[in-house]
């Protein structure tokens, strides 16, 4: 197929699918995107002054992490009021704005929703908390304590220490994933799945695209509160008590697809609204396909296979396409290499003489993984993990299991739109996190001005899977390493590409075999017989 030719196949192919399948999404954490009004936290406002820069990309969608009103205690993942914007962020105006703004770039947007939990200052849980008798007694997990007074389960939150905190107005324990004021909703009554969807359609009705779900195998736990068994030996260091347990009865329930078809029920009402869950933990790949099967689920659902790696290797890749075979009834998966959670994967896969051609090879794979690919804000400069010192830690993971942390402060800090402005164009005030010296020389405005910069590259990345049906939505039929050579071949209707990528420091030869094709993409002085370090090389078959 000639050039052209692709270039018109891709686009009445993907007119005859969903919006969402194949699509590149945008994840923006609004407190380190754009601050307007000099307070150092970014803001609804700030976003909308930002978005041609996003829709200069390439992305189809932004995802925003929450901007609800909430006292912060986990930076917006503990929602006090979900309807409304936390003022630090701005308005229910603002959102409009920005939303009109997203919709005339050609951008879709969508917005996090936490369902698992609630702050301990949302309406619903001073209600229920007041005793045991009012209507919304039942909407938290509320249990008595044992006979000695001890918690009703060993359960223990991802955050440290147990999973139940005393409530004297009730005499009972409530239950809480996370932190302590970040109670357990109770999902199995009928009552809290309508009001969360109630949520759902109050953004839906402000024109909102689609929802990425938090935490969505939290969702549920077991009414029998059963204890979670001891995990067994392990070689990876464990920092919380939350890692000594499988968590079996904690989490995970069966019920939870019935209530995710629920949401499937209320988003079909609404012309192409995308859902997808973020779904972690030691059983993701069998729920994540539960709840993305057949077309009464979720649409799509990405995992931590990338996030927490700590190496990029061909079996991990691997691994994680398989999971998702081009068959009936299996879902669509999304893939994310870096998010708020996780240290930036340019910092925990390679070092720091490997960060550029990295970068690059990381974008060009990332383009070509089958899939809904999702770009952290940032990640499209190469932004590095910042090391932020004890003092100026925000995250409470962080705080309570220092040094062993998740690093999440390090991979939230401001983005650096101007190299030489104050706070890189952030904010004129005091940012909430220090910019980090090493990301400076990566502001926006900088690799705007150089033609072969990691911004202007992931362009060109963006670009050519867009153009290339076999990349944008195309099976995948063959994963495999030839001779240190790792390769992903895809193929849709009209078109087959050949993905080769050299993932290590040392120069491949590129097996005969593999060598014939048109290069439709060459990254690092790639060539057609020969990968030298970081390269990779797209080949039309």
């Amino acid at each position: 197929m000639n050039r052209q030719a692709a270039i018109a196949q891709v686009a009445d192919e993907s007119a005859a699918l969903p919006w969402w399948k194949g699509a590149a999404i945008y994840q923006i954490y609004p407190r380190s995107f754009q601050d307007s009004n000099g307070d150092g936290i970014g803001d609804l406002p700030g976003i909308t002054q930002r978005l041609p820069h996003v829709a200069s990309l390439g992305v189809d969608a932004i995802w925003i992490s929450p901007f609800f009103v909430s006292p912060m205690k986990d930076f917006g993942y503990d929602v006090a009021d979900y309807c409304d914007v936390d003022p630090i962020f701005g308005t229910l105006s603002d959102f409009d704005a920005l939303a009109a703004r997203a919709h005339e770039l050609g951008l879709k947007v969508l917005i996090d929703q936490v369902f698992s939990h609630t702050s301990d200052e949302h309406a619903w849980f001073a209600e229920s908390r007041s005793d045991r008798t009012n209507p919304k007694n039942d909407w938290y997990v509320w249990a008595d304590a044992k006979p000695d007074g001890s918690p009703p389960s060993n359960w223990q939150s991802v955050f440290g220490g147990p999973a139940w905190t005393w409530d004297a107005r009730r005499g009972q324990y409530y239950m809480h994933n996370f932190l302590s004021s970040q109670p357990q909703l109770n999902l199995h009554n009928r009552a809290v799945q309508d009001a969360v969807l109630d949520v759902m359609r109050f953004w839906l009705d402000r024109g909102v695209d689609g929802y990425r779900i938090d935490a969505l195998n939290f969702a549920m736990h077991d009414p029998e509160l059963r204890d979670n068994p001891p995990a067994p030996a392990s070689d990876r260091p464990r920092s919380r008590p939350f890692d000594f347990q499988l968590k079996k009865y904690n989490q995970s329930h069966p019920d939870i697809p019935a209530f995710i078809a629920r949401i499937r029920e209320l988003t079909d009402e609404y012309d192409a609204v995308f859902t997808v869950a973020e779904v972690g933990g030691d059983e993701a790949e069998a729920e994540m396909k539960a709840f993305t099967a057949g077309n009464t689920h979720l649409n799509s659902a990405y995992g931590f296979n990338f996030l927490y790696a700590d190496k990029l290797t061909p079996g991990a890749i691997s691994a994680a396409l398989a999971q998702w075979p081009d068959e009936e009834g299996i879902g669509w998966p999304s893939w994310a290499f870096e998010n708020h959670d996780a240290p930036r994967a340019i910092s925990r896969w390679w070092s720091a003489d490997q960060h550029a051609p990295a970068a690059r090879l990381k974008m060009l794979l990332l383009a070509c993984l089958r899939g809904n690919i999702i770009l952290y804000y940032g990640e499209e400069l190469g932004l590095t993990q910042v090391d932020i010192p004890f003092e100026q830690l925000h995250d409470p993971e962080a705080i309570a299991n220092w040094p062993l942390t998740l690093s999440r402060d390090g991979a939230r800090t401001p983005m650096p739109w101007q190299a030489d402005a104050k706070h890189a164009g952030f904010t004129i005030g005091e940012p909430w996190l220090p910019v980090g010296e090493d990301n400076l020389t990566r502001a926006v405005d900088r690799q705007e001005a150089d033609k072969g910069s990691l911004l202007n590259h992931t362009r060109a990345m963006l670009a050519l899977r867009n153009a290339n049906p076999a990349l944008h939505h195309g099976a995948v039929t063959r994963c495999t390493q030839v001779d240190g050579v790792f390769l992903i071949e895809r193929q849709s209707d009209g078109q087959a590409v050949r993905c080769l990528f050299n993932l290590g420091a040392a120069t491949l030869v590129i097996p005969s075999e593999l060598q014939p094709g048109a290069v439709i993409a060459a990254v690092n002085g790639a060539s057609p017989t020969s990968l030298p370090p970081f390269a990779a090389l797209v080949l039309e078959l």
